[in-house]
């Protein structure tokens, strides 16, 4: 198996897990004990809020430790309309970017709004200034976008929010780990992120928030006070020490990792489009000029669909659009508000590379890549087809 999913899931990186182990055998206790086996336990999750503080660019008392970038959006984004709502009535409205996740979408509910791309995938930040006005609540504006790797101008984003007086919400889940955060200097009031795109464990995730917004955030549910009241419930200790192992890896071996998995994608680019059969239209790269992540690549290739791509592909894996919403059968929205064709959208492929992945894996990959499009332009063709389907009858 050759695996280029990394913006869905990387595994453990083994450094992680053997910080997590002890969590789950020798230090086992909860940490809202206060016996000497649960003050040891509150300072590994302590340890661990520092840690990812530190990769998010902000203070350790501003992270509030949830089951994953989902529920942390559900809690800022319907936490901040609720609480600028009681603060100041006139103001509802939500702004959100056209190409956010769609757990920010959902969370920021169906009467949102949605502020423009560029053809490039970047934020329009001119139509976002035209939205903007005094009735605005909340926008919410991803760092990096999950498909196509493009990085938007938060900080920018975050400027014209505050000076309409609106909270700014960031999604920093694929960007923290791959390129520089830094919440605090981008003046970001809410940010969300996850362990398991930087090799930690699945299962748990973060929401940043600033003092003047966490004192009045109202949590989804109660509890027993953990995490600072906002999310009640026994704290994942091996987890949480998960992502501050994880984080702090991230941290120190970004620079070296960016600047390789660069090189690989480049290197992907190179060898599809020498190897592909484009049926004399070349490959585009979605988001092609912008800012992007260095690991991700989305391209499409024309005349086939990337899910019949994907069903004659089972050694290499690889994402049509979204991991999370690929058991939606429509083109992906993120492409669909870049300006790129329905057909265009569903001849797309999402290629994301990670720290274990290998030059050897990236020609092998193309070159299984270009088999599979072969056989589904052989399957396409009606003359072909109606043989193969005698053939297997």
């Amino acid at each position: 198996m050759i695996y280029l999913d990394y913006n869905a899931t990387t595994p453990v990186d083994p450094r992680v897990l053997a910080e997590m182990l002890p969590m789950f055998g020798i230090e086992f206790a909860n940490p809202s004990s206060k016996h000497p086996a649960g003050q040891r336990a509150a300072e590994r999750v302590e340890k661990a809020r520092g840690q990812v503080a530190e990769l998010l660019g902000t203070q350790r008392k501003n992270l509030i430790f949830t089951s994953g970038a989902t529920e942390s959006a559900a809690l800022g984004i319907r936490g901040a309309v609720a609480l600028v709502a009681a603060a100041r009535p006139g103001r509802h409205r939500v702004l959100v970017g056209a190409t956010e996740h769609k757990a920010v979408l959902e969370a920021a509910g169906p009467d949102a709004q949605t502020i423009r791309v560029l053809p490039d995938g970047t934020l329009d930040l001119e139509h976002l200034r035209w939205m903007l006005d005094t009735d605005v609540a909340l926008v919410a504006v991803m760092a990096a976008n999950n498909e196509t790797g493009v990085l938007h101008d938060v900080a920018a984003a975050a400027r014209l929010a505050h000076q309409a007086g609106a909270l700014f919400f960031c999604d920093t889940t694929q960007a923290a780990g791959r390129v520089p955060v830094t919440l605090d200097e981008w003046g970001i009031d809410l940010a969300v992120a996850s362990a398991h795109k930087i090799y930690g464990p699945k299962g748990v995730g973060v929401l940043a928030a600033t003092r003047a917004v966490r004192a009045k955030l109202p949590p989804l549910f109660g509890g027993g006070g953990q995490e600072r009241g906002l999310r009640g419930g026994t704290s994942n200790a091996a987890g949480i020490v998960g992502y501050g192992a994880a984080a702090a890896l991230a941290a120190k071996e970004l620079p070296d990792w960016a600047h390789r998995q660069s090189d690989l994608v480049r290197l992907l680019r190179d060898e599809l489009a020498v190897r592909v059969d484009t049926g004399g239209e070349p490959i585009s790269v979605h988001g092609q000029g912008a800012p992007r992540l260095p690991n991700t690549l989305c391209v499409r290739i024309p005349g086939v669909e990337a899910d019949a791509v994907l069903s004659c592909l089972p050694d290499v894996m690889i994402s049509a659009g979204a991991a999370c919403s690929s058991a939606i059968p429509e083109p992906s929205h993120v492409l669909l508000a870049m300006g790129v064709t329905p057909t265009a959208a569903e001849e797309s492929l999402r290629f994301s590379v990670g720290r274990p992945t290998t030059e050897a894996e990236i020609r092998t990959a193309a070159g299984l890549v270009a088999q599979a499009v072969a056989r589904v332009r052989e399957l396409n063709n009606p003359t072909r087809k109606a043989d193969y389907d005698r053939a297997t009858a």
